[in-house]
């Protein structure tokens, strides 16, 4: 799941060997952990923001880390880039080439399939950043509560079940077409609950509207990259005045770009054969301890 406002932690603050972010203390260890977790988290459908709530009682970090959660996020971006870069390329060229053509050259073509995903990531953002932009406030209160993380992450796993259940001949639409664009985007918006998996989700919903495996797969990362570019920019409007070591930034940055495109590659291979189902043990085990969690601090 993309972490569209900053990071929620609960601790008490720690001072010594640490570097200081806008009040809220992480040192190396701390940036590689959670860098890490972030680039696991961010592409498996286990939920980035999930794991992220439940690491704040195990590292004691105070709130904000805006500076260092758009650095994570940057490394989980450039993670996608590199691992679509042809798709991302496809989709720049047959644009640029068929905007052209239109309207220079006057030539009436068939549209190239890198404009048609161009169109279809375009369209897909628009109900992922209103219900961003709508309901970021109330949702990121949400990030402090391990009980709706628990519920969220229960719910998480039922969606993967599910994909358990699609029969191989339903998903065989090779196109996103405009109406599947807004139904995953809207799903994506809907991720902004921590607990419930981003890449999780959007894949789930693509397969339940007929796309074919890949095409679920590819449509829901390359659909994220907005997203989290979005989420970068209101993350740095928030934290021009943080102040954080460079080292801390790059350990915290390396580690999650490194994990994020190993992840990616990882649940690529399961999507294509139909595995995502798997994880669902795993989110089902750690909503239980997070309402656990929840039910023991009170």
């Amino acid at each position: 799941m993309i972490c569209y406002g900053p990071f929620r932690w609960r601790g008490p603050e720690k001072k010594q060997g640490r570097v200081l972010i806008r009040g809220t203390s992480v040192n190396l260890w701390d940036a590689i952990i959670l860098g890490f977790v972030q680039g696991v988290t961010e592409f498996l459908p286990i939920s980035s923001s999930g794991h992220l709530v439940i690491f704040q009682s195990l590292l004691g970090l105070k709130e904000p880390l805006l500076l260092f959660d758009a650095v994570v996020h940057a490394g989980t971006l450039s993670a996608v880039i590199a691992y679509f870069w042809r798709d991302l390329w496809a989709m720049v060229h047959d644009t640029y080439s068929h905007l052209r053509s239109q309207r220079y050259e006057g030539v009436r073509e068939s549209r190239p399939s890198g404009f048609d995903m161009t169109i279809w990531v375009i369209i897909g953002s628009i109900p992922t950043a209103l219900i961003g932009l709508l309901f970021r406030s109330p949702l990121e209160e949400m990030f402090a509560s391990l009980r709706t993380v628990g519920i969220a992450l229960m719910l998480t796993a039922l969606l993967l079940i599910a994909t358990r259940f699609i029969p191989g001949h339903y998903s065989t639409v090779s196109r996103v077409g405009w109406w599947r664009a807004l139904v995953v985007g809207a799903v994506q918006g809907m991720a902004i609950i921590p607990g419930i998996s981003r890449s999780g989700s959007t894949i789930v919903a693509g397969l339940l509207c007929g796309m074919e495996r890949e095409l679920a797969g590819r449509f829901s990362f390359l659909l994220s990259i907005p997203a989290i570019i979005g989420a970068l920019l209101l993350q740095a409007v928030d934290s021009t005045t943080g102040k954080a070591g460079l080292g801390v930034l790059l350990a915290g940055y390396l580690s999650s770009s490194i994990v994020g495109f190993l992840s990616l590659k990882l649940l690529m291979v399961m999507v294509r054969k139909g595995s995502l189902f798997l994880f669902a043990p795993y989110c089902t085990l750690l909503g239980l301890v997070s309402l656990w969690g929840s039910l023991a601090g009170g």
